[in-house]
């Protein structure tokens, strides 16, 4: 894999100043989906562009959002997740690989210390290594205090499966992580 002069959105740059401690930002821009304009029926009055804009921002696969837009409108949460989750199924290697690209880490509780950093990125260059693609994981109920720990135990304990295997808990993890976004992005 080709790499630029600059880090890829999903690696986190090493603190500068301090080594003890690095705080990291929120959310990743990556991540946010835009404030909610009516919940779902927003979504559903939206037009078809603004309705994949919104839809890209839950999941970065252009197929996957044109599919759900254009099954609006969608009479509950529950149908559009349905519609979510199977529009995810059908993801091709080259559409997980386009929607990967549009993650990134998880980010770092605050008040992190750089051995934590360190050991992160370490995993993560490991895995990227061996699958060729950015760790995604949906951390959905995990306290910050335990996110590192669970993201840092599913980078080490994933790296043990065959490429066939991990594509398909990633693409699992993905289409958690689109559920998420969507019933955040809804309920905002």
């Amino acid at each position: 894999m080709t790499r630029g002069p600059t880090l890829p959105a999903h690696r986190l740059p090493y603190p500068s100043g301090s080594l003890d401690r690095v705080t990291i930002p929120a959310l990743p821009e990556q991540t946010r989906v835009p404030p909610a304009s009516g919940g779902l029926a927003g979504l559903n009055a939206a037009t078809a562009d603004e309705a994949r804009e919104a839809l890209l921002a839950c999941l970065r696969s252009p197929r996957w959002a044109q599919r759900v837009a254009a099954h609006r409108p969608y009479p509950d949460l529950d149908a559009l997740l349905a519609a979510a989750d199977e529009a995810a199924y059908d993801l091709t290697p080259t559409e997980l690989a386009e929607a990967l690209a549009g993650e990134t880490l998880p980010p770092l509780p605050e008040d992190t210390y750089s051995a934590a950093h360190t050991a992160l990125s370490a995993a993560h260059a490991a895995y990227e290594a061996r699958f060729g693609h950015v760790f995604v994981i949906h951390l959905g109920g995990t306290p910050p205090e335990e996110a590192l720990d669970r993201t840092l135990e599913g980078i080490r304990s994933r790296l043990a499966n065959d490429p066939d295997e991990e594509r398909a808990v990633t693409a699992d993890q993905l289409r958690h992580l689109a559920r998420a976004r969507l019933t955040t992005h809804l309920s905002n």
